[in-house]
């Protein structure tokens, strides 16, 4: 009885250390479910000020600027320093925009990145200082404060008329320059106990997989879908758990549903699909026809110009060659029921050139046997 009870206790830890690695196995495979979303109340925040950048060497606003003379006016009042707009006559400094974006876990004291803008006509902000900007949200409360020198990618230089540039000089970034004054109060736990995990590509058999993954996971009942792009998941636990849970969560493994979709750069002539995007049965007939129009002016002298006849003048006379090239690439191609994947391996074969495979694509949109959506960058 007692050795039966012993083998009895090893084959239930015998399956359930195989339960655990198959569990870890399908975990491993797929997409982690924190790669296809996020959860409903984690997210960024933008934050923009307005400020004045000092220390440019002439290249900032000129004085018919108003807003400018009004800003360091401003400035200056608030310093303990009265001047007239008479008295300011510089171009050192410049009126600005600055944005930056509030991570939904800064904490204050957190530096964060900040971009400035000049908003007036200053040449470049190279060498220039951003003075104290406070940041602000969209209820019009301050979050950060942008304060330092500016990192400038280009430059603008001008002597006698002549003027050089790189790149644009009127844009800087201030790396760490803002400091986090308040933080977001960040919270994925709705009121009734539940969270909301939003896909980034709505799609219900995704969602549908992401449910029935967590399900298997973490129990039966735990996540539904109610949309395709929300998958809502109901927490039971005590609160300090909850980062627990959704560390679970986000790292279930989930394999995402296709995306019937083709993405065609035309400036790069870059075609970019899933391989799985069928076509039905089809016959492809692509060639080149160019036709080309030379023109040569040649002029027809007299025999006698000058002081013998001064009312004789030259006589230009046209020729004209039509040119028509059939070309030598031209290809007739039968397809049955297939892929993308394999229509641009058999254009690849027939010698079709990337721009050529883009408009067939196209054409096989437009007639019906290409069962994907296209998107033409």
């Amino acid at each position: 009885m007692n050795g039966n009870a012993l083998f009895q206790r090893g084959w239930a830890a015998l399956l359930a250390v195989l339960a655990l690695v198959a569990s870890n196995a399908a975990q491993a495979q797929g997409v982690p479910i924190k790669a296809l979303g996020r959860f409903d109340g984690w997210r960024d925040n933008a934050l923009i000020g307005y400020g004045i950048v000092t220390g440019l060497s002439g290249s900032g606003d000129t004085r018919r600027n108003e807003i400018t003379r009004q800003a360091l006016r401003s400035v200056l009042s608030r310093l303990g320093t009265a001047v007239s707009d008479d008295q300011i006559n510089s171009r050192n400094v410049a009126v600005v925009i600055v944005t930056a974006t509030l991570p939904a876990s800064a904490n204050p004291g957190d530096r964060i990145d900040a971009v400035v803008s000049s908003v007036g006509d200053a040449r470049s902000l190279a060498g220039g200082t951003l003075l104290m900007t406070p940041l602000i949200g969209p209820d019009q409360h301050p979050y950060a404060l942008a304060q330092g020198s500016l990192t400038v990618g280009g430059y603008d230089f001008e002597a006698n008329l002549n003027r050089q540039q790189r790149n644009y000089p009127t844009s800087a970034v201030l790396p760490g320059g803002a400091t986090v004054e308040n933080a977001v109060d960040a919270s994925i736990l709705k009121g009734d106990g539940h969270l909301s995990f939003l896909l980034t590509e709505p799609s219900f058999t995704t969602a549908q997989r992401i449910a029935d993954a967590i399900n298997s996971t973490l129990g039966f009942g735990i996540a539904e879908v109610r949309n395709a792009d929300e998958v809502r998941i109901r927490f039971g636990k005590p609160h300090d758990q909850l980062a627990a849970f959704v560390s679970e969560i986000e790292n279930v493994g989930v394999e995402p549903a296709a995306s019937s979709r083709i993405v065609i750069n035309e400036r790069t002539g870059t075609v970019v699909a899933g391989a799985d995007v069928r076509i039905s049965s089809a016959v492809i007939s692509q060639g080149d026809l160019k036709v080309t129009v030379t023109s040569e002016n040649y002029a027809s002298q007299p025999s006698f110009i000058g002081g013998f006849a001064s009312d004789v003048s030259s006589l230009i006379v046209t020729n004209t060659k039509l040119e028509v090239d059939q070309g030598g690439q031209d290809a007739v191609l039968t397809f049955p029921n297939t892929s993308v994947g394999a229509l641009v391996q058999g254009l690849s074969k027939a010698r079709v050139d990337t721009r050529r495979t883009i408009s067939i694509l196209q054409a096989l949109k437009d007639a019906g046997a290409l069962h994907a959506e296209i998107l033409v960058q």
